[in-house]
């Protein structure tokens, strides 16, 4: 089961007391799944489609407690691609469709007559309580989470761009940053900050896929967080031994060429003690001197014989 799936199932069984919240998330949901059909001359019907059980049912239930009909329910399965059930609810004229759709705020009264309302039905979503049901029933009707262990994403797939537009703002009013991308004719309202991803959850009341989305978050945060550390330490450590192979060898060079003896105390003596301790640190062999001095004075000296001898391989015309 998909995560998305699991936080619709979630959802899809909150109970509702308010009927003004029931409403708001019925005519969302709706307004996602539903599409209106011409029946007779004049009159219109609605079917309601989804592929999950528990977002079917949770439709019937709204319009058998809000308009007391008990909708016809068609399963159908698609053997061939071998894809989940697919739930359709029918609700013809003689159902009283005209009177849901505007209820739901989805046709309005015009000086014109009866017309669709493309934008965000305002008198559904009045009160705190009812644009949070709104927003859940949006999800539920059209909406999807990435798995946090992949990607953070969450989105909701509309066909208007003016319903769009009106969702990004309802979701954005609760300081989130919900955005708008045209893909192939649909209008997608998403999220893909993982915090505010979270809050949706929390908004909508998705409290269990909340808080396995947040632990999969944190553990992969703190992966991450780890490999970063790794890899730092990783190639300060490959510097270091790069480094410290570098000052060997042209220590070396140097006593080839002209001896210790030739050098200042202080360098022959940094040179004697980095070809005996080739590992350690610069702090470690700087507590090695005799008086001990710190880490950028010896990092000083080496820089020093580092110059000898590259002056030493242009004074000799040594290619290396």
């Amino acid at each position: 089961m998909t995560f998305s799936s699991v936080a619709k199932n979630e959802i899809s069984k909150i109970q509702i007391d308010n009927k003004c919240c029931q409403l708001a998330e019925l005519s969302a949901l709706i307004k996602m799944t539903g599409t209106i059909q011409i029946q007779g001359s004049k009159n219109i019907g609605i079917r309601l489609s989804t592929e999950n059980a528990s977002i079917a049912r949770r439709l019937f239930s709204l319009l058998k407690t809000n308009f007391d009909i008990n909708t016809r329910v068609i399963v159908k399965r698609n053997k061939q691609l071998k894809k989940n059930n697919s739930y359709t609810l029918q609700i013809d004229y003689n159902m009283g469709s005209e009177d849901i759709l505007k209820t739901a705020g989805i046709l309005v009264e015009s000086p014109q007559g009866i017309r669709m309302n493309y934008k965000l039905p305002t008198q559904r979503v009045k009160r705190s309580c009812c644009k949070k049901a709104y927003l859940r029933g949006a999800f539920l009707g059209g909406g999807s989470v990435s798995d946090p262990e992949k990607a953070y994403h969450l989105e909701i797939v509309t066909t208007s761009d003016v319903f769009s537009e009106d969702l990004k703002k309802l979701i954005n009013s609760y300081g989130l940053n919900a955005k708008v991308v045209d893909r192939k004719g649909n209008y997608v309202v998403y999220i893909k900050e993982g915090e505010q991803i979270v809050d949706f959850l929390n908004i909508i009341g998705a409290h269990i896929a909340l808080m396995s989305f947040e632990n999969t978050r944190i553990y992969k945060e703190m992966r991450n967080n780890v490999n970063r550390i790794v890899n730092c330490e990783t190639a300060n450590l490959n510097k270091t031994v790069n480094a410290a192979m570098r000052q060997i060898d042209n220590i070396k060079y140097i006593i080839q060429k002209i001896g210790l003896k030739k050098m200042p105390s202080g360098l022959s003596e940094v040179a004697e003690l980095r070809l005996k301790y080739p590992d350690v640190s610069l702090k470690e062999l700087g507590e090695l001197m005799n008086p001990p001095i710190g880490k950028s004075g010896v990092n000083h000296r080496l820089r020093k014989l580092d110059e000898l001898a590259t002056n030493l391989k242009t004074k000799y015309f040594d290619p290396e």
